[in-house]
């Protein structure tokens, strides 16, 4: 059941309704190895962990779903310790000339809703969560690695709260 699911579900090319130009999360499409790291309010560390990311193409190329471990499958503890097993699904809208994206998060009971577009040469999410506004961003994006910062508006400044550095699994 599992084979027929995920051809039913995963795409090999994205649709030919989404603008070329529009398709900014095609550069993630892939399998990527994290190191995730959280910060105080401060700006100092609070931790670190591995993780691991994977892209792919849903819903007749329409959406792009992504798998978010942290930690990885392979560090997971037999029970308790696991930080998050959750996903996001994107599609492109093209009403508001950008995509919906949606986070679920189910260890955590967290669901976000953003919305995301090109921003020069990144890759943004933006939202507000408890009254606060939240972005999302990708940068630094090559063919093998990225960073994504995670970052939210206190007293109007931008502050640091999370990012990944990737790098593409091989294999």
């Amino acid at each position: 059941m599992s084979t027929i699911f995920s051809e039913a579900l995963i795409s090999a090319a994205p649709h030919e309704g989404i603008p070329a130009g529009q398709r900014i999360f095609e550069p993630f499409i892939g399998s990527w190895d994290l190191v995730v790291s959280w910060y105080q309010p401060d700006g100092s560390l609070e931790r670190r962990q591995d993780g691991e990311w994977h892209f792919a193409r849903v819903l007749e190329g329409r959406g792009i779903q992504d798998v978010w471990i942290v930690p990885p499958r392979s560090q997971r503890p037999a029970a308790g310790g696991d930080y998050e097993y959750g996903t996001s699904l994107r599609f492109y809208d093209p009403t508001i000339e950008a995509w919906r994206s949606t986070w679920i998060g189910p260890q955590h009971h967290v669901v976000h809703v953003f919305t995301a577009r090109r921003v020069g040469d990144q890759v943004q999410l933006e939202t507000v969560l408890d009254g606060q506004r939240m972005r999302w961003r990708f940068l630094d994006i090559t063919p093998e690695s990225f960073t994504w910062r995670n970052e939210r508006e206190i007293d109007g400044a931008w502050v640091l709260m999370q990012d990944f550095a990737a790098r593409r699994q091989r294999g």
